[in-house]
């Protein structure tokens, strides 16, 4: 089987106003290798401040979503190479999940298949996480003598309960979507035949509402995590003036507008309209 190279192990789609980006390894289940680390950087840099982009969707082409890291060309490889090589690979592959937890713009998961051991650290970095109901979900680590590495037990232990966290790193069991929507992991689990139309109608929803108001609100609930309440309720109130002069304001003062006076908008029963916001 000839490599491939790596500009084509991660493939782009844009349509209405919607990026889909896809791990394009399909013939190895989608695991991570350092080309697709790389390229995959590259794909959201690129993608991050293109105007006629408003939400990145990110998903596996094939059955799976990504096995995780690539056991030849990311671990045996680089460990035959040395400290430096190591180190570059892991820097590569938590540089691009790092740039996913913050990106400017939403971010959603379709998860459509395999998921496992290093790909929960892209699972993690997307705000939401839609599955298929047969999507599998696991920490396979255990079955081969190491530990879910990488970030992926933290993962587990920071969204689901921890017992559940536990079992599910000792034991090495797969979840379906199912389970793994019930026990936190994502946000929502659908039949397979079902995902893509409703990736696309979150997808949509998001496209309506106010993208510097997205952007605080993400970044926020992550900063929260680890937070105090008293911290947090500062935090938000200096967020919330900094977002004013990101166009906060001019959003804020329309939206009620469209409230107040024209009757047009009521804010527990839909989103206000953002082409009228005077920029």
């Amino acid at each position: 089987m000839t490599e491939r190279a790596q500009e084509d192990t991660v493939s782009v789609t844009i349509e209405n106003r919607i990026a889909w980006v896809s791990y394009n390894r399909p013939e190895k289940r989608n695991c991570m290798s350092p080309k697709l680390n790389r390229q995959m950087m590259k794909v959201l840099s690129e993608l991050e401040f293109n105007p006629d982009v408003g939400v990145l969707v990110l998903t596996g082409e094939g059955v799976a979503f990504s096995a995780g890291m690539d056991l030849q060309e990311y671990f045996r490889d680089n460990e035959a190479l040395g400290l430096g090589a190591i180190r570059k690979s892991q820097r590569e592959a938590y540089g691009w999940w790092e740039r996913l937890r913050w990106y400017e713009k939403p971010t959603i998961g379709m998860i459509n298949g395999w998921c496992f051991g290093g790909a929960y650290g892209p699972l993690y970095a997307v705000d939401i996480a839609i599955a298929s109901d047969d999507a599998k979900f696991g920490l396979s680590e255990i079955n081969w003598g190491i530990l879910p590495g990488g970030g992926a037990s933290k993962v587990a232990q920071e969204l689901m309960p921890l017992r559940k966290a536990m079992y599910h790193a000792m034991m090495g069991e797969n979840l379906t979507g199912k389970q793994a929507e019930a026990q936190g992991l994502v946000t929502e689990s659908v039949p397979h035949d079902e995902l893509k139309a409703r990736v696309i109608a979150i997808a949509e929803a998001l496209l309506k509402k106010d993208p510097n108001a997205l952007r605080a609100t993400k970044w926020a609930m992550r900063r929260m995590v680890e937070m105090t309440y008293d911290n947090a309720e500062d935090y938000l109130i200096r967020t919330q003036e900094a977002l004013n002069g990101f166009g906060g304001l001019e959003a804020r003062k329309e939206a009620t507008k469209q409230f107040l006076d024209d009757k047009t908008f009521k804010p527990g029963l839909g989103t206000f309209d953002i082409t009228k916001v005077t920029k």
